[in-house]
């Protein structure tokens, strides 16, 4: 069986990158953190860690391993913490990572109520609209807006959010309605950088799919930029409703090409593993779920 100690012993080394650090870590001598890692390599039978006079590195096996010891060392701590306390009330730091236009729009007003509940934990919130490492960047939840492929990480579908192309009643006015995806390849367009389809836009209609390659007057890697430029009457831009939902409602934009309609992603709670799923995790994603039970870009 697993020795919680030599555990923790690997794990403060591979995060201090040596020996040293991580004996000051621990409170403990260079020589018992270099014996608990060994004694745990010979238990495993498999080397964990490549060691040189200069540095250390991680064998693949070590990679894999550092991930999983990590996570249970992390629900060990907070088993202890929750007993010790005799509340059941999640403590420690949370990390998460969100799209940044979402994060703001949508998460942030929920953060002074989930902390409110849960008085001993404290956030540590990242937005950047890239695709993190869980992982490898030590987040403990991620907030993803996409169709989730096969992936090794686990999810809970919190909503979902159509994307509508959509313009300005003035630009409509002066340029027209385009009526069929084609239209869109002789229109100004604003376009979004990190959507997965590029420059290439896929509609579904009454003749089914079309696709319509577009020359966009901008690309731009916030949908915040895109969302002003139809705002101002620049061009057609392709967006969520969680962000110009409140636009369409007050007749600020306009959805073109009405009987045509883009794709519908899903709005994700991401982790990296069911087993062990310490309290903080569990308490974030549920209170995300009951959040977005009835989204308010819908209503």
């Amino acid at each position: 069986m697993l020795n919680l100690q030599q555990l923790a012993s690997f794990v403060a080394v591979v995060n201090a990158g040596s020996f040293v650090a991580a004996a000051d870590a621990l409170g403990l001598s260079k020589a018992a953190v270099s014996r608990q890692v060994g004694d745990l390599e010979a238990q495993l039978d498999v080397r964990l860690l490549h060691r040189t006079t200069r540095r250390l590195s991680l064998t693949e096996a070590g990679r894999r391993f550092h991930a999983r010891a990590s996570e249970l060392l992390a629900a060990a701590g907070e088993l202890e913490s929750e007993t010790s306390a005799g509340s059941g009330e999640a403590s420690g730091v949370l990390r998460v990572n969100a799209p940044l236009t979402f994060g703001n729009l949508h998460l942030a007003p929920l953060w002074p109520g989930f902390l409110a509940a849960n008085p001993k934990l404290a956030l540590d919130i990242t937005l950047n609209d890239r695709v993190v490492d869980l992982v490898e960047e030590g987040y403990d939840v991620a907030v993803r807006i996409t169709n989730l492929a096969s992936s090794q990480l686990v999810s809970r579908r919190l909503a979902t959010t159509r994307i509508v192309a959509c313009a300005s009643p003035a630009y409509i006015a002066s340029h027209g309605m385009p009526v069929h995806p084609h239209d869109l390849a002789h229109h100004q367009v604003f376009s979004y950088a990190y959507w997965s389809g590029g420059d290439d836009w896929a509609f579904t209609g009454p003749d089914g799919e079309a696709h319509v390659r577009v020359t966009p007057r901008m690309h731009t890697n916030s949908g915040d930029t895109c969302r002003i430029a139809a705002l101002q009457g620049q061009g057609v831009v392709l967006q969520p409703d969680f962000l110009i939902g409140d636009d369409l409602r007050r007749g600020d934009l306009v959805e073109v090409m009405p009987d045509w309609r883009s794709i519908e992603l899903g709005i994700h709670a991401v982790y990296a593993s069911r087993k062990h799923l310490p309290m903080k995790t569990r308490r974030l994603i549920d209170h995300l779920a009951e959040a977005f039970a009835t989204p308010s870009w819908r209503q």
